[in-house]
């Protein structure tokens, strides 16, 4: 074997590499050796979750459904009118969407319950500071939620904009000076706390899906409001 040969076996055989390529760190996940990790707490949550129990499978769908129900729904109302006619004006449409989208949310947390009540609890969780940290988020998320809704008033929560019922400005004051989003985050500590109190495994899974839901809801909203603030400046003009 040539000495080039040689070298080139000892190049690719990493037993005998005594000076690593430095990773770039501009190279973001690209970089991470994921065979390296510990992904033994993973493993375990999942061993800890039924994802073919009907009541796991049913809390999913209604938290996937909710967002997008009053998405379409006012965005069809913001077009056509059709719900603001038959109400006979829309503060009054308003208002019944609204009620539809608590029912709606009140099912949702008895479902996502039903689905933590049905599942093994996780003896990792199980512990005295797990369960005052979901009370703590609980406590947080419902301020929040609380406080959205104080500022907001109802038409501003539940979807007025597209009743054209619009805000004289855009509310900056708390919880919007802290989170841009309060109401959906606020709702998503809930949850999580609620799972934290509950040693409850499918409880985490559950609310990884409701924050997803809640990000990819925000992504159709924001700009769709803001279009809508947009039409109301440039007719002003």
């Amino acid at each position: 074997m040539s000495d080039c040969d040689t070298a080139a076996v000892r190049n690719n055989n990493p037993a005998t590499n005594s000076h690593r390529v430095p990773l770039d760190c501009c190279g973001g996940l690209n970089n991470v050796d994921y065979s390296k990790m510990d992904l033994t707490l993973m493993e375990e949550l999942r061993k800890h979750v039924d994802f073919r129990d009907s009541s796991f499978c049913i809390a999913v769908i209604a938290i996937v459904f909710n967002p997008l129900f009053w998405n379409v729904v006012a965005r069809w109302e913001h077009r056509t009118r059709t719900i603001s006619r038959f109400f006979g004006g829309p503060h009054l449409a308003c208002y019944c969407l609204g009620f539809v989208i608590v029912l709606l949310n009140v099912y949702r947390s008895h479902s996502v319950t039903v689905a933590m009540k049905a599942q093994a609890r996780w003896d990792v969780m199980d512990g005295t500071g797990v369960f005052y940290t979901g009370v703590a988020l609980m406590v947080l998320g419902t301020l929040l939620v609380v406080s959205s809704f104080l500022a907001l008033g109802f038409t501003g929560t539940f979807l007025g904009d597209y009743f054209g019922i619009l805000m004289d400005e855009k509310v900056s004051g708390f919880p919007f000076n802290i989170t841009e989003n309060p109401m959906y985050w606020g709702s998503t500590a809930n949850y999580l706390g609620l799972a934290l109190i509950g040693a409850s495994p499918v409880g985490l899974v559950l609310t990884a899906i409701v924050a997803v839901a809640y990000k990819v809801a925000l992504r159709f909203e924001g700009p769709f409001t803001e279009q809508i603030y947009q039409e109301r400046s440039q007719r002003s003009k």
